[in-house]
């Protein structure tokens, strides 16, 4: 079985030997010998497991969404019915920026303002500082602790994500859905203790976000009331 880095070159050099074996072969051989390097490449791939080609699928649209290039979506999150938002969030590396209509936050990887529009208030948080959100601290994860699987379905592709260790609180199941052609992001269902929640992705970029989208602008809140819990 080859290793799972290796995949990738071995297809390369499959279709390299097509190329050029297929120039220099009279016609009547040339279907015959596609067809058997097309098999020789289709036994190659398959040797990658449903689990692992999940997680480099998972792992490809992590990078589009948290790689240096930056990303940008719009998003429409649904709690079963009983609560309802939706707005913008940026992310870049570290650095990571959301607004809807009542909250926005600004984090460039070092500082986080977190802003309350209704109260009128603005918390400053070291970057790394799980008390800057009350709600997503408390949904902490590792992605090494999940099992990994995908299909196809009718809006694309789902890849499905499973806690290794039964839990009664916390992410239970993460089920995305990915376009098939482009790979990028549909939907999210999130399964915590014994609701679910959809996250609607819409208008989803990814590459040439500017440093400067995450930069907190002051001038826009000096009436507001500055507390620094760093």
């Amino acid at each position: 079985m080859y290793p799972l880095f290796l995949l990738p070159l071995q297809v390369e050099r499959i279709i390299c030997m097509t190329d050029l074996l297929y120039r220099y072969i009279k016609y009547p051989f040339k279907p015959l010998l596609v067809t058997l390097l097309f098999a020789i490449s289709t036994q190659v791939m398959a040797q990658e497991t449903n689990a692992q080609y999940a997680r480099r699928l998972f792992n490809q649209v992590y990078g589009m969404v948290f790689g240096p290039q930056g990303s940008n979506v719009h998003y429409d999150v649904n709690i079963i019915g009983i609560y309802k938002t939706n707005g913008w969030i940026w992310y870049k590396g570290k650095k990571n920026r959301y607004a809807e209509a009542r909250y926005m936050s600004w984090c460039d990887g070092v500082t986080a303002y977190m802003v309350d529009k209704k109260k009128k208030t603005v918390g400053i948080y070291r970057a790394d500082d799980d008390n800057k959100d009350k709600y997503l601290s408390k949904f902490k994860y590792d992605l090494n602790d999940y099992t990994y699987s995908w299909k196809y379905c009718k809006d694309g592709i789902e890849i499905d994500l499973k806690p290794k260790s039964s839990k009664l609180f916390g992410i239970k199941q993460v089920m995305g859905v990915l376009d098939r052609k482009t790979h990028h992001p549909l939907y999210l269902k999130i399964k915590v203790a014994f609701f679910w929640t959809t996250v609607k992705i819409l208008d989803f970029k990814t590459g040439n976000i500017p440093d400067h989208t995450f930069v907190f602008p002051k001038n826009q809140f000096k009436e507001y009331e500055f507390t620094d819990h760093r």
